[in-house]
């Protein structure tokens, strides 16, 4: 469990982030807009930055992966990922050509050195790296940024699964509203140096009118059914994946065939859907 504990941070004057309170122990999607102070957050986590005041408890060993590229350039994968654990490249070669492999990695580019990689193919190298760590706290600053649907989907799949088979702490940034829908267990949303939600990932997008008041966007099938709200149908407003609306879409088929009332009262119609 990771706790921080009226955690602060001023540069100057001004606050990025002030009496910041959680506790973390699953997949949680960090979410705020831009300046908010997201990277710095995660370097207190990783001790790499003191907090103004405040405090964060429960910190064991800690690996992240963030944007830019850390690799050493005349280095092949399974070397830059064994850089972490000594003399270990024969003993655990197997191992790492198999994350490698998960991560959707071919064999053929773990012989290059990293400067001939592309750059969805570093980011899997850098992931495989902190795994291969076995860290007690996972931290990734949009581990799929740059990535193609398929390999987006492909290693935040692997992240889950590494979540679910070990129990360590995941915390991920993320501009992506199909990655927080897909994969996060519960949402943090930042606004004005304050925490502005932070609950599961249902109870977050419920509240979709709130995040388009923040400045935050949400998932396109979620303004959909917002929309379907607003002139009057009555479907929920926390759809948020495309499998949750064929079934909402279903439901409200079937209520219609038995000859319920699809229209809302003129009250909710009036307020988006804002329950």
């Amino acid at each position: 469990m990771l706790k921080l504990q009226h955690l602060t941070k001023r540069f100057g004057a001004a606050p990025l982030f002030t009496d910041l309170c959680m506790e973390v122990d699953a997949p949680v999607v960090l979410w705020a807009p831009s300046g908010w102070g997201k990277t710095t957050l995660l370097r207190i986590l990783m001790g790499l930055e003191r907090p103004t005041t405040g405090s964060v408890e429960g910190v064991g060993r800690v690996a992240a992966v963030f944007q830019e590229d850390r690799l050493c350039p005349q280095l092949n994968a399974v070397q830059n990922v064994t850089l972490v654990l000594p003399g270990a490249e024969n003993q655990y070669k197997e191992q790492i050509t198999s994350d490698f492999q998960q991560l959707g990695m071919g064999t053929a580019a773990l012989q290059l050195p990293a400067r001939r990689l592309s750059g969805g193919q570093k980011r899997r190298v850098a992931i495989a790296g902190v795994m291969a760590m076995e860290p007690k706290i996972l931290v990734l600053d949009e581990p799929a940024a740059g990535l193609d649907p398929e390999g987006r989907d492909t290693i935040l799949s692997q992240i889950r699964n590494y979540h679910e088979q070990t129990g360590i702490t995941v915390i991920l940034v993320s501009h992506s509203m199909e990655d927080i829908a897909r994969y996060a267990n519960r949402v943090l949303v930042m606004s004005k140096a304050k925490v502005a939600m932070y609950d599961t990932v249902e109870k977050v997008f419920a509240r979709a009118p709130e995040l388009l008041e923040l400045g935050l966007s949400v998932p396109q099938v979620t303004k959909i059914f917002l929309k379907l709200r607003e002139m009057g149908v009555d479907v929920p407003a926390d759809v948020y994946t495309i499998p949750y609306a064929v079934k909402t879409l279903l439901e409200a088929k079937r209520r219609r065939d038995a000859g319920e009332s699809l229209v809302l009262p003129r009250s909710a119609a009036r307020k988006g859907g804002a329950v």
